[in-house]
């Protein structure tokens, strides 16, 4: 899994100069994607749709909600089992919950969370965003390359894709 990197650019021009050096700096071309509305991108490396459509946050809030269900089923069979007397199934309930549980907690407190939606107000006033993949050993390095060369980006947080879905 790769992280996501969003960066917020005033226009073209600067959004090129932040691409070229992003490459130069053994960021894989595939792994930029420049996104805006209403403005014409050039020879930006555009965005899938997949992408601009947020298709992370669709799957993300799809499994999160799969999550929950399982853990209230788990939680009725249990309770249900207690009144049943059955030890198997209040046993095999409890330990569905506690994985349910641990998932989730991983899923909200380590993995990173930023949204398209989240940008929607730049993006009307004709800003630019790039979302720049990479992996995690690499966020700081790619980060620090862009405050220290171009401080008109503005940092717009981190999120996690995987790259081999385009999403």
């Amino acid at each position: 899994m790769l992280r996501r990197l969003f960066f917020l650019i005033p226009d073209t021009d600067h959004a090129q100069m932040v691409v070229d050096g992003l490459i130069a700096n053994g960021v894989p071309r595939r792994r930029i994607h420049a996104t805006g509305h209403g403005v014409d991108l050039g020879s930006l490396p555009q965005a899938t749709e997949r992408q601009k459509k947020d298709t992370a946050f669709r799957l993300e809030w799809f499994i999160w909600n799969t999550n929950l269900t399982l853990f209230f089923i788990a939680l009725i069979v249990f309770i249900a089992s207690l009144v049943l007397g059955s030890v198997f199934s209040a046993t095999v309930s409890l330990v569905v919950m506690l994985l349910t549980f641990l998932a989730g907690e991983q899923f909200a407190v380590k993995v990173p969370d930023v949204h398209l939606t989240e940008f929607t107000d730049a993006l009307a006033h004709g800003e630019i965003l790039l979302m720049v993949d990479v992996p995690v050993k690499r966020v700081a390095e790619v980060e620090a390359y862009v405050h220290s060369r171009h401080p008109e980006a503005a940092t717009g947080g981190v999120s996690w894709t995987i790259g081999a879905l385009e999403i």
